[in-house]
């Protein structure tokens, strides 16, 4: 979920947990879970800081292990002591449990969208994105701004956030639902489909959508249970050749590789170097895919400069590949 939707979660958690008797009767103790559950629910995406590193270790490393089992434990732990630090006199099995739990609900809701989290490391390393909730989901978070509006206006908290975690629970359902017609529709209409990734939208009746098959890719929406499909792509495989192989050992493309499913690739060649596109079907965006990665190779088979992540226009890809005109 995005940063906002995260932080109201802290705060319906931290709503719930006047229904504990021990946190109820202690004003000290409910302002520490207060602050646990809120820095709880967003501490997993502190990785976000790797962006100033560079793109490829953000996309490597996001919702990785700051996402996984051992991660999860360690926030909880990290984030309760810290406070118990400052006040001592409040129970630290309730801090933690609700900052714990703030924690595996940050990880738990993440695992819905189609960005999803390595949630299962060290066990496996594999991305689980079950794709029918947005990222930012404007239902959700609305229903977060009733509460606190509510709470606010004098509701019982505990009370209030226990009704709207029911709907939302009902609403996770519903999409889950919306989500199971679909894959179903799809395989339907097409044979041999081998991988389905699907995105919702905002809008409850349109869905964005790329799917494998034994031969090609294609990529399209459903909108009112019927398929349009935008794209299709044959399904090839990276050549395996010298160039592929260095291109494949630049940064950027290895993030990008380790975290696609499903992507076509081209390369270009030019009068002193040859260049490696990836583009990750997911994301069409009006007839653009603006999450790529570029390597450029010069005829020393030396790296000359990369890229990777969102780019919507030709023109700021070369600005950040730093090569101005030369491809024009």
């Amino acid at each position: 979920m995005d940063t906002a939707t995260h932080i109201t979660m802290g705060i319906a958690l931290g709503g719930l947990a006047t229904l504990d008797p021990v946190v109820q009767s202690d004003t000290t103790l409910f302002t520490a879970v207060m602050v646990g559950t809120i820095a709880g629910s967003h501490a997993p995406d502190f990785d976000t800081v790797l962006k100033l590193r560079n793109n490829a270790a953000y996309i490597r490393n996001h919702r990785g292990i700051t996402h996984s089992i051992p991660a999860v434990v360690f926030w909880g732990l990290f984030i309760s002591s810290i406070i118990y630090f400052f006040v001592p006199d409040v129970n630290f099995l309730h801090l933690w449990l609700w900052t714990f739990l703030a924690v595996i609900l940050h990880v738990f809701v993440d695992i819905f969208n189609a960005y999803g989290t390595q949630a299962y490391r060290p066990f496996s390393n594999k991305w689980v994105a079950h794709g029918f909730i947005s990222t930012f989901d404007p239902y959700i978070f609305n229903f977060h701004v009733i509460g606190i509006i509510a709470w606010i206006l004098g509701a019982n908290p505990g009370y209030t956030w226990l009704t709207i975690y029911f709907i939302i629970f009902l609403y996770y359902i519903k999409r889950y639902l919306d989500k199971r017609e679909i894959v179903k529709l799809i395989k339907q209409h097409f044979d041999h489909v081998e991988f389905i990734a699907t995105s919702p939208t905002t809008k409850q009746n349109i869905w964005r959508i790329a799917l494998t098959t034994e031969d090609a890719y294609y990529v399209g929406r459903v909108e009112d249970g019927h398929i349009k499909m935008m794209d299709r792509f044959k399904r090839e495989p990276l050549p395996d050749t010298p160039f592929v192989q260095i291109a494949k050992q630049d940064k950027n493309i290895s993030a990008f590789l380790s975290f696609s499913p499903i992507y076509r690739w081209e390369i270009n060649y030019y009068d002193d170097f040859n260049e490696l596109r990836l583009y990750d079907l997911r994301y069409r965006n009006d007839g653009h895919y603006p999450f790529i990665a570029v390597v450029h190779i010069d005829d020393n088979n030396c790296i000359m400069n990369s890229f990777t992540g969102w780019v919507y226009s030709e023109r700021k890809l070369q600005n950040k590949l730093n090569t101005g005109e030369r491809m024009v």
